[in-house]
């Protein structure tokens, strides 16, 4: 069988099955996807994992059929996996020497016209590439929890040098934009990329309530998912906050309760997860278990038919806002 397009996975967790499901579903290209993991259980892992997330799949897709059209194959060395690959995608730990010596076996390994992206969640790809002979082949390709329901994907070339990675980004904006998916090239390498510095932001805020007993963990998720959840779904906050001005616009916004915002910037938490000193016992220990503990009697230990039907709403959503 012939293939418009070769794809490794590196990296069978969550994220990397989650992208192997929608790489499969691709809507004009017969795509073959190999994956590489050196668990031992590999093939039974993702016999047992796979299927949730083709399900979500809008086409029907059996995974006995892509084993037996070779659609899907299991590669038993990392050498055999990305020899032939248009695009290495990596979701390996997230340990800088590790990525560094897993890049340049792969630049040693894989075809030289091969895309290189990596979905860390912080590492910057200036860093994972210092061992390669061409880093500005390497891209991040940040993507957002369950990458294979949500659209959004941060594009980052190492040293946010969108230019001389020029080709490569192109390439990669085109192949995600055949998906379906909203890429955004970041401009500079930055801790966390953008998506996260936002969530992380609202849930340091979000902690500080609690801690200050004004509002309980649970009662925090009501308010964002009755308030700003449902309406930055819809249009996000620059936006939402210019609608709010009125005829002002945002101008008019931030004139009418600016002293409020700065208010509220002045008053922020600023809660610290006391990571930096491992030889004293951190300041934030009593109140990590205490909202830690908050948090597990509100919800108890999370199923797959909880992030099933997560998913299946969050899908439902998305094909509502982005009509």
């Amino acid at each position: 069988m012939s293939f418009d397009l070769r794809l490794s996975i590196v990296g069978s967790g969550t994220i990397g099955l989650s992208f192997a499901a929608l790489h499969l579903s691709h809507p004009s290209k017969q795509v073959q996807v190999t994956i590489y993991d050196p668990r031992p259980d590999l093939k039974e892992y993702i016999e047992t994992t796979l299927p949730g997330y083709l399900s979500d799949s809008p086409n029907e897709i059996q995974l006995s059929s892509l084993f037996s059209s070779s659609r899907l194959v299991i590669a038993s060395s990392l050498t055999s996996a990305v020899s032939s690959a248009d695009i290495v995608q990596e979701q390996g730990p997230e340990k800088v020497a590790f990525k560094q010596d897993l890049w340049s076996q792969i630049e040693a390994a894989a075809p030289e016209n091969a895309l290189f992206w990596s979905s860390t969640s912080g590492i910057p790809a200036s860093v994972q590439g210092r061992k390669m002979r061409d880093p500005s082949r390497l891209l991040v390709v940040h993507p957002f929890n369950p990458p294979h329901i949500m659209l959004i994907l941060e594009i980052v070339p190492p040293g946010g040098d969108a230019e001389g990675s020029a080709e490569s980004v192109a390439r990669t904006l085109d192949y995600w934009r055949s998906l379906g998916r909203n890429p955004v090239v970041l401009k500079e390498e930055i801790t966390g990329f953008v998506a996260n510095r936002l969530s992380f932001a609202l849930l340091r805020e979000a902690i500080h309530l609690v801690n200050e007993g004004v509002v309980s963990a649970e009662e925090v998720d009501r308010v964002v998912e009755e308030s700003m959840g449902p309406r930055w779904a819809v249009k996000g906050p620059f936006w939402s906050y210019h609608a709010g001005g009125g005829s002002g616009g945002l101008r008019g916004f931030l004139d009418k309760i600016g002293d409020t915002i700065q208010a509220c910037w002045d008053d922020a938490g600023n809660v610290n997860l006391g990571r930096n000193d491992p030889g004293q016992q951190s300041p934030s220990a009593n109140w990590q278990e205490a909202l830690c503990d908050q948090v597990d009697k509100a919800y108890g230990r999370l199923t797959e038919g909880d992030l099933r039907e997560r998913d299946q709403k969050t899908r439902q959503l998305l094909q509502i806002t982005r009509k």
